[in-house]
């Protein structure tokens, strides 16, 4: 006696493959490696010929936007390395940039040395202050080490107006602007420099969330007690995201500071360390992808809210305070809709589309099957 076996219920399906299951086959053919490295290096090297087929495709003013992009993203990636990947919330992300800025400044002012050289030095100095500053501040909790931070954005501007002789006082000081090779514009050659730090920070950054170092940053931020049982120094690991997140503040404010040609406290007001911190909330805390969504409302929301002014015909006092206004309201529904950010939500509809497309390739796969059974029964 035989049996057939019927195949499942498959309403509408069409015998052509749909797009979704022709993006999961192409997506199972182009899997990326398995070591950390191996897929991050990948990465750095797609980002870097995206960003140079954009650079030598836009204007010079826009060369110096993409480089503002690229060096906030600096900044917001040590940012959400603190905050997203170990807990520790700062609002002094913005003193930390001024450290940067002025130890460029001085070494250029007294000391001029190659510019990669001079980076690094101000990127060291910054993380040594972020030590120290860390040191007191990893005993504290999230609320009080916030208020911590800020009255160090709130002082280290006065200190700097305080030694006005060493610092340039409210003119500051100047910055060299490096010189570009061949017929490169000196937008496109300091943009390109300023890419270049900011992949390599966020590849350096990437292997590091996924070494033991990260494991610890996660595990402090879980729960304390259970990673100190479990081994882990919590103070020293503390110190030592507050240092990485400190050095690349520095770095972002130096190169920030070769943008601007001149170093001065007004460059880095509190809402710098406020708008910083927003972003990193906008991009996606902890998201090494995230910090550019945020690097990118940073530069472009002004310029956007300038547009809007003059096109309402706002007054002067309100299209101050317009680009606030927007970035807030931004802010805030992102926070809504998607409360793990941009990169949150984009994550989210990508994970949809694929199991939608996995779904509906494995249901194709369930009736050839029962089809092939059916006919050898």
């Amino acid at each position: 006696m035989t049996t057939s076996v019927s195949p499942p219920p498959v309403g509408d399906l069409a015998p052509e493959p749909s797009a979704l299951r022709r993006l999961a086959r192409s997506a199972e053919r182009l899997r990326l490696p398995r070591q950390p490295l191996v897929r991050n290096l990948i990465f750095f090297v797609l980002g870097g010929a995206f960003f140079y087929v954009v650079t030598v495709s836009v204007s010079a003013y826009n060369d110096f936007q993409i480089g503002e992009i690229a060096l906030y993203a600096v900044v917001l990636a040590g940012l959400s390395l603190l905050t997203g990947l170990n807990g520790q919330f700062s609002l002094g992300q913005g003193a930390f940039m001024i450290i940067g800025a002025y130890a460029l400044a001085l070494l250029q002012t007294h000391a001029p040395m190659n510019l990669a050289l001079e980076l690094v030095i101000a990127t060291l100095v910054a993380a040594a202050a972020g030590v120290v500053v860390g040191l007191p501040a990893a005993r504290l909790s999230p609320p009080y080490l916030a208020g911590v931070t800020l009255l160090l954005a709130l002082g280290l501007p006065q200190l700097a107006d305080q030694y006005g002789s060493v610092f340039g006082g409210e003119q500051g000081l100047t910055t060299t602007t490096p010189t570009a090779p061949g017929s490169i514009s000196a937008e496109q050659w300091l943009a390109w420099i300023q890419i270049f730090c900011a992949m390599v920070v966020v590849l350096l950054l990437a292997n590091l969330v996924r070494s033991r170092f990260g494991r610890n940053f996660r595990a402090v931020r879980d729960d304390e007690v259970a990673a100190s049982v479990s081994g882990i120094h919590v103070a020293r690991t503390k110190v030592l995201a507050f240092a990485i997140s400190a050095g690349c503040a520095g770095l972002g404010g130096a190169l920030l500071a070769l943008s601007t040609g001149v170093v001065n406290v007004g460059e880095f007001p509190l809402s710098l360390s406020i708008a910083l911190l927003a972003a990193m909330v906008l991009g996606g805390a902890g998201s090494l992808i995230g910090i550019w969504w945020g690097a990118v409302a940073l530069v472009y929301m002004p310029t956007w809210s300038t547009s809007l002014s003059k096109h309402l015909s706002l007054g002067t006092s309100a299209a101050a305070y317009l680009s606030d206004a927007i970035f807030g309201a931004v802010l805030i529904v992102v926070i809504l809709v998607a409360p793990t950010g941009v990169q949150g939500g984009v994550r989210w509809v990508l994970r949809r589309l694929w199991v939608a497309a996995v779904g509906q390739q494995n249901l194709r796969q369930a009736t050839d099957g029962g089809e092939r059974g059916e006919e050898r029964t």
